[in-house]
């Protein structure tokens, strides 16, 4: 059954039967559906104002410099590396919202496109033997793609993830074709395809696979729906060479490889397995994408539906980083995760899938925008006492900014899918949907999260169809409940699936719809002992306080999407105390005339006075999402051990100047790696970086103009069989020459520090830390890097 439903939506995507062509047959076009008052339009209206602040000109002034054009504005100096990457997602938002009707819109999604167009153009002419068809804003292009084309990796592999870069504006030009019908946008992303075609093709499989090793976005993705667009092969070919079989291979043999991987790095992958599988009929590329989303999903995620944690997936003994770590689930990875979401719902529409939509919606992607100034989050805490930042128009060019300018115009993507003479309603979000294929419209109205009720209406139309109801996978077994002008319908599925409503429709015909919420837990991933609370599928939070939140609107800095504030500590954080742990939610008790708002009676210890809420309408304030809860027997021993820890993380953190976690992606990339043949590898799920035979690498570090401080590094305490001997620079100039070998032979990490002298720190803000191992010896895998106060 799975099969002919898929060999279905192929057919239907290949004969171009679905509406204004599109790629995806399931979904509605967005100028079909209509938000209706709620959370969500607000959402979306004031993503729209936020939109408009920004300056297109400085957006293109990346692509004209690489294209030899004078830029008509100045480029954005946050993030310049990855100059370019936003102007991608800006397209991709501007056609969205032009989509459901908004012409300022438009036009700023046509200029866009008239400005790419100039590029291409001047590409093809300045860069003939690697730039014809070339839509790139990534700096330093030339030298990137000239040795590229040949092999020569070393300009590429230095770069700040010149595909993923890239991938933003192929995504941009279809988005402006699939929702606007631009034919513009659509020749120019299929010459950017011939490009990455063209680029590749003297690359052998093994030079392909070592490239991808490199963040590239869903190249592969993009690649698949140009094969859809125009059915030539080369496109799908070239589609399953951007596959990376580092991840392929384990995922469709239904192995979980995911422990310490950069995790917005793999999701783009999936979809694009996803999409291979979906136009090719190859099941392993199925089998892959279906079984990350059920880990990352079943495993792998918080109760919010993001995932990650300093960027990675951690693995499950590292789980506690949620808790002592800031930068949490990154809001580009369920950006993505929801995309996946969608393909996968599209081949088999299950209600699990809808679930996740749900919830990672309105707990996550809903709760990333500040819902007055419009701000767009990156990193979302789960750090009991913490909070998030927010970035301001024309000032942070984060990633989580470019997905955040999209999220919120695309509320309406999944609220209904269709399927041969099926309708889903996926989701319960005031909204309006014409059919008009059908010639139906169909109107939801519900204030819902804040009700337990849907009411849908036959405003206009008639005609034989099967209406599938979700019944959510958080209402109690028999609770869920149908009717059609006032008759119940017959229920004979439970929750997570859809009730199957087909009949001959007509105008006024009502169907109420009650799904009853109750309050439930979440447990951490691997940790237990921390809990969130569930209302339905709306996670509860609580206000902590508002003291010392610095930079809660981001500047420009590079290093700006961090909330930077003083971590409080955990041991002082609230802490449940209940002999039966799960009979915790059943002690919340609603405010009255609050929806959605409770109080909490279970004995607290560190007890703050305050209301349980919805997450997403906690801003501009410090939070509780997850709590340690813990048994009356077990509360002395756990908090004498957690607050000694604490102590001495807050003490090392209160001394540090800056630090660096080698072998990771992003800490490398902020502190301007450099490095001649090192390598990573992950010992106790703690990342190092390493290098032998006078080889090196090195790290840009900040003093803040001080002169008392000293190095700090991090070492793993086994290494009797080796020769661990190198030499520590500051600024070239030797500090010292350390010899590790059989120091230590314990099986647990070990730090040391080194003096600095005050000489090598006078009148400097920064200095370059380097490592460079003695001839014929190995410098011994180096964990972290710490300048510290002496």
């Amino acid at each position: 059954m799975k099969k002919t439903f898929t060999i279905l939506l192929f057919i239907c995507a290949a004969t171009g039967i679905n509406a204004q062509d599109k790629l995806y047959p399931n979904e509605f076009p967005l100028s079909q559906i209509t938000l209706l008052e709620g959370p969500l339009k607000h959402a979306r209206d004031l993503n729209i104002e936020t939109l408009l602040k920004y300056d297109c000109d400085r957006l293109m002034a990346p692509y004209r410099k690489e294209a030899g054009l004078t830029p008509k504005a100045k480029c954005y100096p946050n993030w310049d590396g990855l100059d370019g990457h936003v102007g991608g997602h800006y397209l991709t938002a501007m056609a969205i919202n032009a989509a459901t009707g908004n012409e300022e819109c438009r036009k700023r999604m046509e200029y866009i496109i008239s400005e790419i167009a100039e590029c291409a153009e001047a590409n093809s002419k300045n860069h003939p033997q690697w730039g014809i068809g070339y839509m790139g804003g990534m700096p330093n292009s030339q030298n990137i793609w000239n040795g590229f084309k040949d092999g020569d990796f070393r300009v590429y592999s230095g770069s700040w993830a010149p595909f993923y870069n890239l991938h933003k504006m192929y995504a941009g030009l279809r988005d402006a074709w699939l929702y606007c019908g631009n034919e513009q946008a659509k020749s120019l992303f299929l010459q950017f395809c011939n490009w990455a075609i063209h680029i590749t093709s003297g690359l052998s499989d093994e030079q392909m696979e070592r490239m991808l090793g490199n963040e590239h976005g869903g190249m592969n993705e993009v690649l698949a729906d140009a094969y859809a667009i125009t059915h030539e092969q080369k496109y799908l070919d070239c589609a399953k060479r951007f596959s990376h079989k580092r991840l392929f291979t384990p995922m469709s043999q239904r192995q979980d490889c995911l422990d310490n991987m950069h995790a917005n790095t793999q999701v783009p992958k999936v979809i694009g397995f996803e999409r291979i599988s979906e136009l090719s009929g190859n099941e392993d590329y199925h089998v892959a994408s279906s079984f990350f989303w059920d880990i990352v999903t079943g495993e792998r995620s918080l109760a919010f539906g993001g995932n990650s944690r300093r960027e990675h997936f951690p693995a499950k003994d590292a789980c506690m980083d949620f808790i002592n770590d800031i930068d949490g689930p990154e809001s580009c990875n369920t950006n993505n995760m929801l995309k996946l979401t969608e393909d996968l719902h599209r081949r088999n529409p299950e209600a699990r899938y809808a679930d996740y939509y749900e919830l990672a919606t309105f707990n996550h992607i809903l709760s990333t925008q500040h819902p007055e100034h419009g701000g767009y989050v990156y990193f979302t805490p789960a750090r009991p006492r913490h909070y998030r930042n927010y970035s301001a128009p024309n000032e942070a060019m984060w990633c989580c900014v470019g997905t955040g300018m999209e999220n919120h115009g695309k509320y309406g993507q999944f609220i209904y899918t269709h399927a041969g003479d099926a309708l889903f309603v996926n989701l319960y979000a005031a909204s309006q949907l014409d059919w008009k294929e059908r010639g139906i419209t169909l109107r939801q109205e519900t204030a819902f999260p804040y009700s337990e009720n849907s009411t849908i209406t036959i405003a206009e139309g008639k005609g034989t169809f099967n209406l599938m109801v979700r019944y959510p996978g958080w209402v109690h077994p028999g609770e869920f409940k149908v009717s059609v002008n006032g008759k119940p319908a017959d229920i004979i599925t439970g929750p997570s699936s859809y009730v199957s409503i087909n009949r001959k429709w007509k105008k006024g015909d009502v169907v109420n719809i009650n799904f009853p919420m109750h309050s439930s837990l979440r447990y951490l991933p691997n940790e237990p002992q921390y809990v969130a609370l569930m209302h339905g599928p709306i996670l509860l939070g609580m206000k902590t306080g508002t003291e010392s939140m610095a930079s809660l609107i981001a500047d420009d800095s590079r290093f700006g999407q961090y909330a930077g504030g003083p971590k409080q500590p955990i041991d002082k954080a609230p802490i449940l105390i209940n002999n039966d742990i799960a009979s915790i939610p059943s002690q919340l008790t609603p405010v009255p005339g609050k929806p959605l708002h409770f109080t909490l009676s279970t004995r607290t210890e560190n007890k703050i006075e305050g209301e349980l809420q919805p997450f997403f309408e906690i801003h501009d304030s410090r939070y509780m999402i997850y709590w340690l809860a813990l048994t009356e027997g077990s509360y002395k021993q756990y908090i004498d051990n957690i607050a000694k820890q604490e102590q001495e993380r807050q003490a090392l953190e209160a001394s540090t100047v800056d630090k660096v976690q080698p072998g990771e992606q992003q800490p490398e990339t902020d502190h301007q790696m450099e490095t001649d043949e090192s390598y990573t590898g992950n010992t106790n799920n703690v990342f190092y970086r390493d290098a032998r035979n006078g080889h090196y690498f090195s790290y840009l570090m900040q003093t803040d103009g001080l002169t008392n401080l000293k190095l700090r590094l991090k070492y793993w305490g086994v290494g009797e069989w080796k020769s661990h001997e190198f030499d520590i620079y500051i600024d070239d100039v030797l500090l010292r020459s350390i010899n590790n070998t059989g120091k230590y032979r314990i099986s647990e990490f070990k730090a040391e520090t080194y003096d600095i002298p005050a000489t090598l720190l006078q009148d400097k803000k920064q200095v370059r830390v380097k490592f460079v191992a003695k001839p014929n010896k190995q410098i011994g895998e180096i964990y972290e890097v710490r300048l510290i106060k002496q």
